[in-house]
């Protein structure tokens, strides 16, 4: 179920050339969606987030209702949306700028009772959906502040040049940071940060 017709008819033909794959309908808002749904019972459903009449994770829970295990697709997958997917009894999350073949693979997956969302997105979504807090939530102003410099590839004595603190001071706060983000190396801190989105 696409907003966009071209794209979805494009989805159409390409899933029903797949082996395995039968697209038994398609509509282009919540409404058909839902009636489609009920009509044809399919497996397996693949949702655009955006449909002509609103946002469609709203209705997740009304299309699973005979059995289909619903795929969303958008173009920001976030933490987030990832998490109201999840919450709402859908069984995958994909971009819109995927390749066909992982298409495929997920309606697939999803079918065979599997669960697809991006690797990326699992660590922030599982720390939502536990309650538990997402790592890099304990850094102080201080260290954030040398966190964001550490990004902009700053070294150890500019870090400390620019936050006015001595090179010990520098050194620790950059430890700390390394602790709480669970990294090994500045490197690894920066990677960490960007994946668990506390950088801008």
């Amino acid at each position: 179920m696409e907003d966009h017709d071209m794209v979805a008819e494009a989805l159409q033909l390409a899933l029903d050339r797949a082996d395995g794959i039968t697209v038994v309908g398609r509509a282009s808002s919540r409404a058909q969606a839902v009636a489609d749904a009920r009509e044809h019972e399919p497996d397996v459903v693949v949702l655009d987030r955006r449909l002509a009449d609103g946002d469609a994770l709203g209705v997740i829970a009304e299309l699973g209702e005979g059995g289909a295990r619903v795929l969303v697709l958008t173009g920001d997958a976030t933490p987030s949306i990832a998490v109201q997917v999840a919450k709402a009894g859908g069984a995958g999350l994909l971009l819109k700028s995927s390749r066909l073949g992982v298409l495929e693979s997920a309606v697939r997956d999803v079918a065979a009772g599997g669960v697809v969302f991006d690797p990326e997105l699992l660590p922030e979504m599982f720390d939502r959906l536990t309650g538990r807090r997402p790592r890099g939530a304990e850094l102080t102003a201080r260290e954030r502040e040398t966190l964001d410099l550490l990004a902009e590839g700053a070294t150890t004595e500019e870090i400390g040049a620019r936050l006015g603190v001595s090179r010990n001071t520098t050194r620790n706060h950059v430890q700390r940071v390394l602790e709480k983000l669970g990294a090994r190396s500045k490197l690894e801190a920066v990677a960490v940060a960007r994946r668990e989105g506390l950088l801008g």
